[in-house]
């Protein structure tokens, strides 16, 4: 009656090993360690990169626990936090000698001790969360209606370019917030406008009304593009801040949208709040300007001659120098979009540009101007410039589109779009939220959820143990292979435990422990009733099933809700609780039957059971069934 499948049996051995061994690397700790990734995309991290690090480390007669060549970045272990800071300084000296212009990022971590068999299995341990490790945590809104704004002013522009460009004669072109609004002085023109307008400008909806002796059309941008509009600054946005957020040196910074308009920045270990908010406010500029192709000039870009006057050097992204002219045709401000494709004839892989009606006008005309001559994309940062591409004018370009192709891959085209459309921010953004927390605070509250969890554990299994017996035992056991399955499966799932999810993980157990307590309390009324102790067995496993499932449903939902429209800590602490809510109903019902089965199912003539006192409150008897 009380028996389990052999199949059954491997399910519970296979979840045991597998909840074992990737809950084991948070047991290992971490130690201090040092990170070395690149800050700029021309450059790569190789094995060559590796032996700069292990030379440089020897030469200081620093010894490291382990250093390694990690997907993207190098990662060197340390026995102590005095030899990380000092590793940090060697290591930047020997990949950074001019501090002022940094090609790579050499910034503070710390690295799991599991040992290189774990690591292999890709057993990692839970990502600390902020209010655990420490660090600084802002909150910002972006200004929507800023962005839209801007979208209508340059639509502004484009509607004026066009109806020149098809001697169409207005009265006037004014933005009023977020609509358009645009004068005629006759019903005509007005409606050759319309046509116009509706032909070339697919984003905006139209409506033409009589105002005095004039006629007037109202344009406004339709509902789906204003929130294409407002999806792409707020990627801009975040783009940008990723790009900026490198110069502070953070090793695992996270930078995630949150509803529709909000970003939420954590940056770890980051203590200084005045130089982050520098950071995060700060602006970048694009420039296009053309490129001297003088004899000077290019004697200047091998080195052997001085940079003509006009003109200044600056260097592409692999390290070439290009020597450009101190005239600005464009900016960034011209700048609509940034876009990867491919070039329809040779299926190259390009980048293209969208410039306002201003930037079309003037690049139409230099580029009429400049066939066969180059033309220099650059973006400023903090006062440094870069040049981004600088490829060969072919013919005149006009409408606004500008295609950039060359010897690029797509990765390389993806990011030359991002870094042109992350130059600077694509809307304002004020820092709404605000808290910086200190590492020995972060160590405190890792102390004291810790202190929670096992406290609150080993209080549940005294009263369980004590108040079932046998039974409470082995619910006791199914609480704590319970708690392995939750800590295994936020490793797998590479998850942030944060102090709220200490505390979900803490209610889970007292929440786990009632499916117990519904079987328990069932084969006790069950033995009351006189059944046979292997039948109570059955039939309390059996008859708690369907109040244990309608108890944890109701509480998973509650849980989703949590999860779907709460936001920073309150996910937090949904995550854990609704993972939780799963691994107890397993370990609950299917682990503690299979332990109860293998215990009690091989007795054939099983006269009692040890699960404390069974009360009979028709006759006020007694029944210790032990």
């Amino acid at each position: 009656m009380n028996r389990y499948p052999v199949w059954k049996y491997a399910i519970i051995l296979v979840a045991l090993l597998v909840a074992g061994l990737y809950a084991l690397p948070n047991f290992f700790g971490e130690s201090p360690a040092v990170q070395v990734s690149t800050a700029k995309a021309s450059i790569k991290m190789d094995a060559a990169a590796l032996g700069r690090v292990e030379e440089a480390l020897k030469a200081a007669g620093i010894t490291a626990e382990a250093v390694s060549l990690d997907g993207t970045s190098i990662k060197a272990r340390f026995p102590n936090t005095d030899a990380q800071i000092t590793a940090k300084d060697v290591i930047q000296k020997a990949f950074n000698p001019d501090p002022a212009n940094p090609d790579y990022v050499v910034a503070l971590n710390l690295l799991s001790r599991s040992p290189a068999w774990l690591t292999s299995l890709h057993a990692s341990p839970m990502y600390l969360g902020l209010d655990l490790r420490g660090g600084v945590h802002f909150m910002l809104q972006v200004d929507m209606q800023a962005a839209l704004s801007k979208k209508a002013e340059s639509l502004a522009g484009d509607i004026r370019t066009a109806l020149r460009e098809k001697n169409v004669r207005h009265s006037g072109i004014n933005r009023n917030g977020q609509t358009i609004e645009i004068r005629f002085r006759d019903a005509q023109t007005a409606e050759a406008a319309r046509r116009i307008v509706q032909d070339q400008f697919a984003d905006l909806d139209m409506v033409q009304s009589a105002d005095g002796s004039e006629f007037k059309i109202v344009a406004s941008i339709k509902p789906a593009a204003a929130r294409t509009v407002q999806e792409q600054a707020l990627k801009q946005n975040i783009t940008t801040l990723h790009n900026r957020i490198n110069e502070l040196g953070v090793a695992e910074p996270v930078i995630q949208q949150q509803g529709l308009d909000r970003i939420v920045v954590q940056l770890p270990g980051v203590q200084d709040t005045a130089k982050a908010k520098d950071i995060l406010g700060r602006t970048a500029t694009l420039e296009i300007r053309m490129v001297d192709d003088g004899s000077d000039a290019r004697a200047a870009e091998v080195g052997s001659g001085v940079v003509p006057f006009g003109s200044e050097r600056y260097l592409e992204r692999n390290g070439q120098a290009v020597i450009v002219k101190k005239q600005v045709i464009l900016t960034g401000d011209n700048l609509t979009d940034a876009q990867p494709g491919f070039d329809s004839q040779t299926q190259e892989p390009t980048v293209n540009l969208s410039l306002d009606a201003k930037g079309a006008r003037i690049f139409r005309d230099v580029t009429r101007e400049s066939i066969g001559k180059r033309m220099a994309i650059l973006l400023f940062e903090k006062g440094k410039g870069e040049v981004v591409t600088a490829p060969v004018i072919r013919s005149e370009i006009g409408g606004g589109r500008v295609q950039i192709s060359g010897a690029m891959t797509i990765v390389e085209a993806n990011d030359t779009a991002l870094l042109l459309r992350a130059g600077s921010l694509a809307a304002p953004m004020e820092i709404i939220e605000e808290r910086t927390i200190g590492p020995s605070l972060g160590a405190e509250n890792i102390t004291k959820g810790f202190h929670s969890v096992t406290w609150g554990f080993v209080a549940v299994a005294i009263f369980m143990c004590i108040y079932y017996m046998l039974f409470g035992v082995i619910s006791s056991v199914a609480l704590a292979f319970n708690l392995l399955l939750l800590v295994a499966v936020l490793s797998m799932l590479q998850a942030t435990l944060t102090l709220p999810g200490m505390a979900a993980m803490a209610l889970v157990l007292g929440m786990a422990i009632d499916a117990n307590v519904l079987i328990n309390e069932r084969v006790r009324e069950e033995l009351r009733n006189g059944a046979s102790p292997q039948a109570a067995i059955h039939a309390g496993y059996d008859r708690a099933w369907a109040t244990i499932i309608d108890s944890n449903v109701t509480t998973l939902i509650a849980g989703l809700a949590l999860l779907a429209f709460g936001s920073g800590p309150v996910r937090g602490f949904a995550v854990v609780h609704c993972l939780g809510i799963l691994t107890s109903m397993f370990s609950g019902v299917f682990f503690s039957r299979g332990v109860v089965n293998l215990w009690y199912g091989r007795q054939k003539k099983l006269k009692t059971v040890s699960i404390g006192t069974v009360w009979r409150p028709d006759s006020g008897n007694q029944v210790t069934p032990n």
